[in-house]
């Protein structure tokens, strides 16, 4: 286990009596340029210039068939059901989200470590990467309630205490991505600028966000000018696609009223030199699942 060093400087304050936004202080792709890895160089541009990369096909179908097969192990579990890890949805009192799935599954343990994956997370933070968090996402028809807008950073800053933005995240999706089944939206561009937002975090803050979020979340003033300036991209794609994003993305989904479920597993890779530190805007860390503090790397 590695344990986190002392704060360091905040270069993006938040959770204070306002909101501010603030420009990007960080590069987005932080590899030199020509460094070898499986991202060619149009599409590290588009990264840099969009906050995310869109694959129509990460893994294979029958890759598809073993992790949803395994998503469906999970989440029917009646034991990983009452660990702490798991997150039930409000309504239906069903699993919609399994954390640290990378510790509790071999099946995605050997995801996590599958050149595919790290290959690019190190290629995009130009140095090796650990696994700040893994979790699945079970959107299932009829009701499955979305996520807010918000940029996951400005959590795992304030909470986590991450001091940059050197951290990535890959979405793959185990099932179709309809345009009406509750699907990523990100707006593009919006990883330049960093919004503070208003509002002190609560104790504990984690166990009402992770089934609602409050605390962190921009003002509709603030959403209104981003979707105004970037607009809003939605992202489809076959079981097997993926989408890699930037950690500071505006981003969110709506709900799922549609009889198609969606269901996704997602990785955050972040740089073995951005380790966590003592959080910026919380009295203490959020529980490991949520953001690791064992700093390894993936190999």
């Amino acid at each position: 286990m590695t344990t986190a060093p002392m704060r360091t400087a905040d270069l993006y304050p938040t959770r204070g009596a306002t909101e501010v936004a603030v420009p990007r202080q960080d590069p987005v792709v932080w590899s030199e340029p020509g460094t070898a890895g499986p991202l060619d160089g149009s599409e590290l541009d588009g990264f840099e210039r969009d906050g995310f990369l869109a694959m129509e096909q990460l893994i294979t179908p029958e890759e598809v068939l073993l992790y949803r097969g395994e998503l469906e192990k999970l989440t029917t579990d009646p034991v990983i059901r009452e660990d702490e890890r798991s997150i039930v949805e409000p309504k239906s009192q069903e699993i919609r989200t399994v954390f640290e799935v990378h510790k509790i599954s071999e099946i995605f343990a050997g995801l996590v470590r599958d050149p595919r994956l790290v290959d690019r997370a190190r290629q995009i933070l130009g140095s090796d990467v650990y696994v700040h968090q893994s979790r699945i996402n079970v959107k299932p028809g009829f009701g499955a309630s979305g996520f807010y807008w918000h940029s996951d950073f400005e959590t795992w800053h304030a909470e986590d205490g991450l001091p940059n933005m050197r951290t990535v995240s890959v979405s793959i999706a185990l099932t179709e991505n309809f345009t009406t089944n509750g699907g990523l939206m990100i707006m593009p561009g919006s990883h330049r600028t960093f919004l503070g937002c208003a509002g002190a975090t609560p104790e504990d803050n984690y166990k009402k966000s992770l089934q609602m979020q409050d605390a962190g979340i921009p003002s509709d003033e603030a959403l209104t000018d981003f979707a105004s300036e970037h607009g809003i991209k939605l992202f489809t794609g076959p079981a097997g696609s993926a989408t890699w994003f930037d950690c500071n993305c505006m981003h969110g989904s709506g709900d799922n009223i549609t009889p198609y479920p969606r269901s996704n597993v997602f990785i955050v890779f972040n740089s073995v030199e951005n380790p966590a530190v003592e959080p910026f805007a919380a009295p203490v860390p959020r529980p490991e699942f949520l953001g690791a503090r064992d700093f390894t790397p993936v190999r």
